[in-house]
């Protein structure tokens, strides 16, 4: 993972020695400008969660459809060859913006990238919906930096992010904590804070006023930390940072095979055949779309361990040939069932595993370990929290440098250095 290269510029006045005066301008400055971002993302992602949903419920009474897969992927091919050339980098086009910017995100960014996992989901690949939600978070926050100083530009790309993170899981802590922690590696801008958290409050606002809700999850017992339980805790930690290593390396993998197919809108069909060829044979549609109601069910009784090793490979084939979507909800897939497999083993409840597993591997592979303990605070209760942060701590030290997304930034390693050497960077 690349080094900065670039001197961050510091802000003319930190916030820590700001008047009371300049204070309150900065604040009531981004109340207005996290306001606008809040309503854009937040309706944006309120939309697209409805439509998800719709697209969600027709394929499951529609199980035929996933024949039409690789149609699928020559139109969402198509339309990025001929329209979005540049905004097919996704979430890596914001955060090469944020290292190195070059021009405003241009707005097509939104439709292309809504369609295209619209259509994903509804031909059944294996797809999330966060890197929707954060593109059209991050592309109309940017349409605002147009009449904002360049150093601006910066705090409103990274408000655009939590706001959408935000807004499509309901988790304003940690959407907010996301966008500060993902786009350099272990390293926090304090002066992105208010923006972060003030757009990331407003999106999931304006999501929840449009009357759009979000999946409930079991809420998790307090259990005491015996020395039996931290040696599980810590062991699935592990694991979960090593599953989330594999899937970021498979997933990369696989984009870069197909990269050598010199027409890329080929590439999502011959990725669409091979996803609906191996689903086919599969005879199920428990890995298509989200997962949603495999998550619920991890939570309830161990699952089979080939659930989350088929997850991964189906997911890293769908978006490494080139199909919209997300990493994240797959990701939460996958940890759920990993965790919940291990139930049979680890002296945990499959609750506790599940819900560890489902923040774990997620903080390994985007390698936001602080975001992903207070999503898992927001989404299962605090009763668990020490468990959840260990997971996720743990997980972020086992996952490797370099994650899903290939634009991030190494701040700063995550071990010392005396623990480390170049091969195993």
């Amino acid at each position: 993972m690349r080094r900065p290269s670039y001197s961050f510029r510091r802000q003319a006045v930190r916030l820590r020695a700001f008047s009371p005066v300049a204070a309150t301008q900065f604040l009531l400055r981004w109340l207005v400008l996290a306001s606008l971002v809040g309503a854009l993302a937040g309706t944006a992602s309120a939309g697209f969660l409805v439509a998800l949903d719709w697209a969600t419920r027709w394929r499951e009474a529609h199980p035929w459809v996933l024949a039409l897969l690789p149609a699928a992927g020559l139109l969402i091919g198509l339309a990025y060859h001929h329209f979005g050339d540049r905004v097919a980098k996704g979430n890596n086009l914001i955060l090469e913006e944020i290292h190195r910017p070059s021009g405003v995100i241009p707005l097509r960014m939104v439709p292309l990238v809504l369609g295209g996992t619209l259509l994903t989901h509804l031909v059944g690949g294996s797809a999330g919906r966060e890197g929707t939600a954060v593109q059209m978070g991050g592309a109309l926050a940017d349409q605002l930096s147009r009449w904002l100083p360049p150093a601006e530009r910066r705090l409103l790309l990274i408000a655009g992010m939590s706001a959408g993170f935000a807004a499509v899981f309901g988790t304003p802590l940690a959407g907010a904590v996301f966008g500060l922690e993902v786009w350099l590696l272990g390293t926090i801008r304090y002066e992105a804070v208010l923006p972060s958290f003030l757009a990331a409050v407003l999106a999931d606002y304006v999501t929840r006023a449009w009357g759009v809700g979000h999946t409930a999850y079991p809420m998790l017992a307090a259990l005491p930390l015996t020395p039996l339980a931290l040696g599980g805790t810590l062991l699935l930690g592990a694991l979960c940072g090593l599953t989330a290593r594999s899937f970021a390396g498979l997933t990369h993998a696989v984009g870069r095979w197909f990269g050598r197919i010199k027409y890329a809108p080929l590439r999502p069909v011959l990725g669409g055949v091979l996803v609906a060829g191996s689903m086919g044979a599969l005879g199920t549609m428990r890995y298509a779309g989200l997962g949603v109601p495999v998550i619920v069910e991890a939570f309830q009784h161990p699952l089979p361990p080939q659930d989350f090793a088929l997850k991964l490979l189906l997911t890293a084939l769908t978006l490494g040939a080139g199909f919209k979507g997300g990493e994240v909800t797959p990701l939460f897939f996958i940890g759920a069932a990993l965790g919940s497999a291990l139930a049979l083993v680890l002296p945990l409840p499959v609750a506790l595993l599940a819900g560890m597993g489902f923040v774990g591997v997620f903080a390994g592979a985007a390698n936001t370990p602080l975001a992903c303990t207070l999503l898992g605070l927001e989404l299962f209760g605090s009763g668990a929290g020490i468990y959840l942060g260990l997971c996720c701590v743990v997980a972020y030290m086992f996952s490797g440098q370099r994650g899903i997304y290939a634009a991030q930034v190494l701040g700063q390693a995550k071990l010392p250095r005396s623990l480390t050497s170049s091969s195993h960077q």
